[in-house]
């Protein structure tokens, strides 16, 4: 609920949201005695405050493996309604055009308020505060992007200023977008906005829901307005695909979207690279993977804002001596200036300056730092932009928010890792790309987990197009038992933690062979089994008669446990697959990476699967004993089900890494 301490009006003036197609219940501005008393009414379930949150083509579809859809195909995904929680959109972009489309589905129940839809965007709504006459037209480019990545419509010759040239598309072009604008310029993306919008979407009749919002730390389940709205639609048969979270200046280290029915998506990079150069005095060349060009003549090292403020750069290249993001895409700053040099440790991305530069991590500022100090006369010249392949992607992004998972630790979070870095797609020419007022473009080259949770949602779109009965943790699990694995060189010094069970591989989702699957009554059971008590179940289910029921081990497609630092242990896992592949199945196992666990003994009983109809089930057990690792480290491997055609891979994971204790908001 959103409060303020202020003298409030009439009750009917203070209803910000009333939730009553999906979900039973109201946002509205109370003072904080107000919230109490609520809080004590029979029949009210939860009063809890609103939070604000943030948000989080040409080549990434291809890297991935994914073919652009065939014109006979696009039928098909014409009947998958795709609802965008966001900033918005740009109905203008050729990306969003419906040319050759049909009408929406009979189904669809939306609507488009104070906003001009067509066959491709067939819904849009606005949401802020409550307030009426709100337009869902994208001003920042971030919505426009995210919608295209999903189901843009393949338009050619694209590029950002020459760069990343070539046919941007999203997943399912054939299929259907639906726009809930819940996200805004000044205020952020407020949790009752972002609920009224979930409300509506399911009742709408969306298929999967994409949310490339975030905020800084995980909550409870019953405090998150987005596990809220996600178990809400995994009621209906909605998958809700969302980003795991940036790491920003620090904050957002641990994945924040953790909820077990949400696919959780880290980002990635893809197979090319921005290359950018700057040549100094003494021959030596700095090179990083940015943006810049042009010649500069002198070297400054001065480049605190109000000295910025004062000084005169006219010709000169500014060296940035310490990381602050504000400066990307700052005109005043740098007027006249010729280029300027910027310290950011997460080189993987590309970041946009107004005028020629580059940013380099520490270790090269202090080289070009080291060659200021050593002449009177320093020069430098900035090279122009080159791209270059990059191949040892996918490799995970410095940026991207990694687990444990600090809310249940035995769920493994992120789920799978998708293109992040680098991506070209559509825009807003109401927001100028990377905050520089003089430019305005229909395309724009981003980065973060905002952009690779539309990958991972356009895969589930994908996959719904051919399994329209097919629950939410079934098309998760033909996710994330496809994806492709990531324990490569590139990647020395992450773990599954970091990415997931791999690399988003959309072709093969389609068709898994076995699924994992899991009902409303399995995710309360597992809830039940992690301590949660009857009022906390009601916080989030909205209903007072929910019970525990038995079970609690909670059929999910990856396995994980935390476990005390050199300490003898045992954990068991069990499973129930659901074979969807040819009725006569048999399927044998294999473990992959036992040999790195050192001193663990890892065993699966039955170690084969036979199944005689099309979604028969079959249960098996995992068995993982031995002593534990070292504090701070991660044992992985992976359980492998294979019937010579079909290859299941279930990551299996055994951490000692410290993390911090959940605040006091986290604990159940």
């Amino acid at each position: 609920m959103k409060r303020h301490p202020r003298r409030l009006g009439p009750a009917s003036d203070r209803i910000v949201h009333s939730y009553k197609r999906s979900l039973n219940g109201f946002a509205a501005r109370l003072s904080e005695q107000e919230a109490q008393k609520l809080s004590g009414m029979e029949g009210v379930v939860s009063v809890f405050r609103s939070k604000t949150r943030k948000v989080l083509t040409t080549r990434s579809w291809d890297f991935l493996g994914f073919p652009q859809t065939p014109q006979e195909a696009l039928p098909l995904e014409g009947d998958v309604i795709v609802g965008m929680l966001d900033t918005g959109v740009w109905p203008d972009s050729p990306s969003f055009s419906d040319d050759g489309m049909g009408p929406p589905p009979s189904r669809w129940k939306g609507a488009c308020i104070n906003f001009r839809c067509n066959n491709k965007i067939i819904g849009a709504r606005a949401y802020r505060g409550g307030a009426t006459g709100m337009a869902p037209v994208d001003e920042e480019g971030h919505g426009s992007h995210t919608a295209s990545i999903v189901a843009g419509r393949a338009v050619d010759n694209v590029s950002f200023d020459g760069l990343a040239a070539g046919t941007a598309r999203g997943a399912v072009p054939g299929a259907r977008l639906a726009i809930y604008k819940v996200c805004w310029q000044d205020d952020g993306c407020d949790d009752a906005d972002v609920l009224a919008a979930f409300d509506d979407a399911i009742a709408d009749g969306v298929d999967v829901i994409s949310l490339s919002i975030g905020g800084w730390v995980p909550w409870q389940y019953f405090e998150d307005t987005y596990a809220i709205g996600s178990f809400h639609a995994m009621r209906r048969r909605v998958l809700t695909s969302a980003a795991a979270g940036n790491i920003v200046d620090g904050d957002g280290k641990f994945v924040g979207n953790v909820a077990p029915w949400m696919l959780s998506v880290a980002a990635s990079s893809i197979d090319r690279r921005f290359i950018d150069k700057i040549a100094l005095g003494n021959g030596q060349i700095i090179v990083k993977t940015e943006e810049g060009s042009t010649i500069a003549q002198q070297i400054i090292s001065s480049c605190k804002p109000d000295d910025l403020a004062k000084g005169s750069y006219k010709g000169k290249i500014i060296l940035c001596p310490t990381q602050d993001t504000s400066i990307y895409g700052s005109d005043p700053p740098f007027a006249g200036a010729a280029g300027v040099v910027v310290v950011d440790d997460a080189t993987d991305k590309a970041n946009g300056l107004s005028l020629p530069g580059l940013a380099v991590s520490q270790d090269k500022f202090n080289k070009i730092l080291a060659y200021v100090k050593s002449t009177s006369n320093p020069v430098g010249a900035i090279s122009s932009t080159e791209t270059a392949a990059n191949p040892q992607a996918p490799v995970a992004a410095s940026f991207s928010s990694h687990g444990p998972n600090l809310i249940t630790p035995g769920i493994l979070k992120p789920d799978l890792s998708a293109p992040g870095i680098d991506i070209l797609a559509a825009w807003s020419p109401l927001s100028p790309p990377w905050g520089s007022p003089k430019t305005r473009v229909i395309y724009s080259i981003e980065y973060g987990t905002s952009m690779a949770c539309p990958h991972a949602s356009g895969a589930a779109a994908y996959v719904r197009s051919f399994h329209r009965d097919w629950s939410p943790a079934m098309v998760m699990s033909a996710l994330i038992t496809t994806a492709t694995p990531m324990n490569t060189s590139g990647n020395a010094g992450y773990s599954e933690l970091k990415y997931g069970a791999g690399q988003l591989n959309p072709s093969k989702a389609s068709d898994p062979g076995l699924v994992y699957d899991a009902s409303e009554e399995d995710y309360v059971a597992f809830l039940c089994a992690q301590g949660y008590n009857a009022t906390q179940l009601a916080l989030l289910t909205g209903s007072n008669s929910t019970t525990c029921p038995a079970g609690g081990d909670l059929n999910y497609p990856t396995m994980a446990a935390h476990v005390a630092p050199g300490k003898n242990f045992t954990l068991g896992f069990a499973r129930t697959a659901t074979n969807v592949g040819v009725p006569d199945a048999v399927y044998d196992v294999e473990i992959i990476g036992v040999s790195s666990t050192r001193g663990m003994e890892v065993t699966v009983a039955p170690e084969r699967l036979e199944f005689s109809a099309q979604n028969g089930t079959a249960t098996y057990t995992v068995s993982v004993s031995g002593v534990a690792p070292p504090a701070d480290k991660v044992v992985s491997m992976a359980v492998v089900w294979s019937d010579g055609h079909h290859v299941v891979r279930s990551p299996l994971v055994v951490y000692t890494v410290s993390v911090d204790m959940p605040t006091e908001e986290m604990a159940p």
